[in-house]
């Protein structure tokens, strides 16, 4: 059973849903980073998601990509990502590592050597986030090889047929936006997904976490009341353990975990 599964199965028993935080990997630099990242899983978090500093991230927003620079100015490289990687997964053995990363980063390494180097690190789950569904054949055939889980973004108005080859393709979770654009925080969310969630199960897409403007405990609550089996909070996490530090970091994500309860036992 994979990582994925059992803290599904987990929350399941619990009357919960997940919440997974999400860090720059290297951001501000290597040794806080680490620190940051035991304190998103300290605060409670069920999933982490980190991203690989990269120079062009067409998915995400101001704050995730100022992130970037900052790690990359610091000097980290994939090298040094997939050794961070390695030393937090030695401290949390059970909790799920997704990287959300970019087709270049990949190519550059290599498909195989990106794939492997990530399941020696102790990764789950890989999100190509510019790969669309009708290239992502090689990348889930690849994931299988390594024993990771290829997860793929899908959206309200993602076509039925594209949702199906999601469904077929993707595994250990299903991302899917909260909204049109890119990462960021707000302060209201549209939630339009019945018919997403719904598609998604009877194609046996694996679980929908939802991502993209996750920043308040509200935010929490409406996304799993409209179906979802967990959240994703990025751009909030990132300001605060840039501006604040561990100790906020873990708080805000302890008040987050926190409304996954209330809205599941309601």
């Amino acid at each position: 059973m994979s990582r994925y599964d059992a803290m599904f199965n987990r929350l399941r028993g619990h009357g919960e849903a997940a919440f997974g935080g999400f860090l720059m990997l290297g951001d501000p630099d290597l040794e806080t980073c680490a620190r940051l990242l035991d304190a998103v899983v300290e605060g409670g978090a069920d999933m982490i998601e980190v991203g690989i500093p990269f120079s062009d991230p067409v998915a995400d927003g101001p704050v995730i990509q100022a992130a970037a620079v900052r790690a990359l100015e610091a000097g980290t490289r994939v090298d040094d990502c997939f050794g961070l990687l390695t030393e937090f997964r030695s401290r949390h053995t059970d909790i799920p590592i997704g990287i959300l990363t970019y087709a270049n980063l990949v190519a550059a390494r290599g498909r195989d050597r990106f794939f492997a180097d990530a399941a020696a690190a102790g990764v789950d789950s890989l999100l190509i986030a510019d790969v669309p569904s009708l290239e992502a054949e090689p990348y889930a055939d690849e994931a299988r090889s390594a024993g990771v889980s290829l997860v793929m973004i899908a959206a309200p108005n993602t076509p039925g047929q594209t949702l199906t080859r999601i469904g077929r393709l993707c595994s250990g979770y299903t991302y899917c936006v909260a909204r049109a654009g890119v990462t960021g925080e707000r302060q209201q969310l549209a939630l339009e997904h019945d018919r997403l969630f719904t598609t998604l199960r009877s194609v046996g897409a694996p679980p929908a976490v939802l991502g993209f403007g996750i920043s308040t405990p509200d935010h929490v609550r409406q996304a799993i009341e409209s179906g979802a089996a967990g959240v994703i909070s990025g751009s909030a996490i990132v300001r605060l353990g840039v501006e604040q530090g561990a100790d906020a970091v873990r708080e805000f994500v302890a008040t987050m975990k926190a409304a996954t309860r209330s809205t599941i036992s309601a």
